[in-house]
C-alpha cells in the first residue's frame, strides 16, 4: 500500500510539472496565432478599402490625387489599429514571462538557467528577448518609457531643423580704397580706434532634414560703425562731396558714427559631433565644435552724425554732434565670413558698395563674434 501511494504521489507530479510546461508553452502559441491574425484581418480589410477606391477611380467618381490621398489614409489607419492591437498581445506575452520568471510557470530548460540567462521568443514575425533574474524587472513601464522618449527625441526640441541665437560683435573698424588691402597703411583712420558693435538675433535652418552639418543662416542686427580721423581732421559736406580737412581747432575727439540695420544671410558649416542613439537616431548638435560661415549681407542706413570735441579760443572744452548724412549711401551690401569654435569666432565684413557717393572708400570691419543659443 505503501508503494502504490509513492507511486501515485510520482506520477501526480510528472503531470503537474508537464501541465504547467504545456500551460507556458500553450499560452505562447495562442498570442503567436492572435497576433497573426490580427496583421492579418487588418491587411485585408486595407486590400477590400483599397480596391473600393479605385473602383472609385475608374468611374471617375475621384481624381487620382484624391484617390491617393484616400490610400495613405487607410493604410495609416489600418497601421495604427496593427501597432495598438499587437500591443496589447505583447504586455499579455510581458505577463506570461514575468510568471515564468517568478516560478509560477516551468519550462524544461529552466534547470539550466542562472542569474544573466535569456530567454528568446517568436511570436509571429517578431523576436522577443527577456532577462531572467531575480531583480523586479517592469518590462511594460520600460517598453512605454522607451517609446515615449523615442517620440520626444523624434518630434520634440532635440529634432528642431531652426534653432535660435543671439549675436554680438564688436571690432575695429576702417575703410579700403579701390578694393586694395595695402590702403589700409594709408588710411585717414586710427586703426585702433576706429571699433564697430553689432547686435542681432539670427535663426539658424538645417539644411536636410535629417541631422547634418549644413545650416542655412539669417536674421536682423543692428549696426554702430565708428570712424576716427588722423591728423587733427574732420569731414565737411561740400555739395555732392565729402571732404576730409584739418580742424581749425585742437581737435580731442573726431568721430563719424552710422547706424544701420542688417540683414545677414550665412551658410553655416557646424562640426559639431552629433548624439547617436541605441535605435539608431541621430540628432544634430549645434555650436559645440568647429564652425564657419561664409554670406552676405544687405542693409539700411538709419542715421549718420559726426562728433567733435576741442578746446576753443578761450581754452574752453566744446562738444559738437553735427547731423547729417554726409552723402553716404543710404543702402548698404557686402560680404562677410566668419570661422571659430563653439559659440565664439573670428569675423570679417566688407561692404561692396561705397561708402560716401561717387568715391572708391568702402568700409571694412574686423572683429569677434559671439553666436549665443
Amino acid at each position: 500500500m505503501k508503494k502504490i501511494t509513492i507511486i501515485l504521489l510520482l506520477m501526480l507530479s510528472i503531470t503537474t510539472f508537464g501541465q504547467e510546461k504545456r500551460t507556458f508553452e500553450k499560452e505562447v502559441r495562442k498570442i503567436s496565432k492572435k497576433i497573426e491574425e490580427i496583421t492579418k484581418n487588418q491587411k485585408d480589410s486595407l486590400k477590400v478599402k483599397v480596391v473600393a477606391i479605385d473602383k472609385r477611380l475608374e468611374k471617375g467618381e475621384i481624381t487620382k490625387e484624391t484617390a491617393d490621398n484616400l490610400k495613405k489614409e487607410v493604410a495609416k489607419y489600418h497601421a495604427k489599429q496593427i501597432e495598438e492591437q499587437v500591443s496589447k498581445q505583447e504586455q499579455l506575452l510581458q505577463v506570461l514571462v514575468q510568471e515564468k520568471t517568478n516560478g509560477k510557470i516551468i519550462s524544461t530548460d529552466d534547470t539550466d538557467l542562472n542569474e544573466e540567462d535569456v530567454n528568446t521568443f517568436k511570436v509571429g514575425n517578431k523576436t522577443f528577448r527577456f532577462s531572467i533574474n531575480t531583480k523586479d524587472v517592469n518590462d511594460e513601464n520600460d517598453l512605454d518609457r522607451e517609446r515615449k522618449e523615442r517620440r520626444w527625441r523624434r518630434d520634440g526640441k532635440n529634432n528642431r531643423r531652426t534653432t535660435s541665437q543671439f549675436v554680438f560683435a564688436l571690432g575695429v573698424n576702417n575703410v579700403l580704397e579701390d578694393h586694395k588691402f595695402s590702403s589700409l597703411s594709408d588710411s585717414e583712420y586710427k586703426f585702433w580706434q576706429s571699433h564697430f558693435y553689432e547686435i542681432g538675433f539670427t535663426w539658424k535652418t538645417r539644411l536636410t532634414k535629417e541631422a547634418s552639418q549644413v545650416y542655412f543662416k539669417y536674421g536682423l542686427s543692428f549696426l554702430w560703425n565708428n570712424l576716427r580721423l588722423n591728423n587733427n581732421q574732420s569731414h565737411i559736406k561740400n555739395g555732392d562731396r565729402t571732404d576730409i580737412v584739418v580742424f581749425p581747432n585742437n581737435l580731442i575727439e573726431s568721430r563719424l558714427r552710422h547706424v544701420q540695420m542688417n540683414i545677414p544671410l550665412h551658410f553655416e558649416w557646424d562640426f559639431s559631433k552629433n548624439k547617436k542613439y541605441k535605435d539608431g537616431f541621430v540628432y544634430d548638435r549645434t555650436n559645440r565644435g568647429l564652425r564657419a560661415g561664409l554670406g552676405g549681407f544687405v542693409g539700411v542706413k538709419l542715421g549718420t552724425r559726426q562728433y567733435l570735441e576741442y578746446e576753443d579760443d578761450r581754452n574752453v572744452k566744446v562738444q559738437e554732434i553735427q547731423f547729417n548724412n554726409y552723402n553716404m549711401n543710404t543702402v548698404n551690401y557686402g560680404l562677410s565670413a566668419y570661422v571659430g569654435y563653439k559659440s565664439t569666432s573670428l569675423y570679417l565684413k566688407y561692404d561692396l558698395n561705397p561708402l560716401f557717393k561717387d568715391t572708391e572708400t568702402r568700409n571694412i570691419s574686423m572683429g569677434l563674434r559671439l553666436d549665443l543659443n
